[in-house]
């Protein structure tokens, strides 16, 4: 059985906004990933993609970005308590070692959710997430 995929909040923007630097490797990579079977977000990655579309006029309802994100494609998932915990104990590592953004809880909550799940994560940003998250797949750019 293949392991569902979550996908960063980082990847789906540049297929979207068709990103110059990221588009081709996002677009390549989520379809790779879908003919496998649904990919995964989360509250978050639901969040912060609602948020990147915030000023474009055409993304001014819930349905808009429903539309972006459409079931066949995506399954959305709660976050566990569990995953919440580890996320607050690596976001506190994280500062304890000098971690200087105090806002970057976020993506600790995605990298624990797809830890505590053992979901595989599709992401372009993929250092923090090894360093914090050490036994969690990763699908990433080659060197990312």
């Amino acid at each position: 059985m293949t392991p569902r995929v979550l996908v960063d909040s980082s990847v789906l923007p540049d297929v979207i906004k068709d990103d110059p630097g990221w588009g081709a490797w996002s677009a390549q990579a989520l379809a790779e990933q879908l003919e496998r079977g649904a990919l995964v977000i989360n509250p978050i990655v639901y969040a912060e993609i609602a948020f990147d579309f915030d000023t474009i006029e055409d993304f001014d309802t819930i349905e808009d970005i429903d539309a972006l994100l459409p079931p066949a494609d995506y399954d959305y998932a709660d976050i566990p308590r569990e995953a919440a915990f580890l996320a607050a104990r690596c976001h506190a590592r994280y500062r304890a070692s000098g971690g200087a953004r105090a806002m970057i809880l976020p993506d600790f909550l995605i990298g624990a959710h797809a830890t505590v799940e053992r979901m595989a994560l599709l992401t372009r940003d993929a250092r923090r997430y090894r360093s914090y998250f050490p036994g969690l797949a990763l699908i990433a750019p080659p060197g990312a």
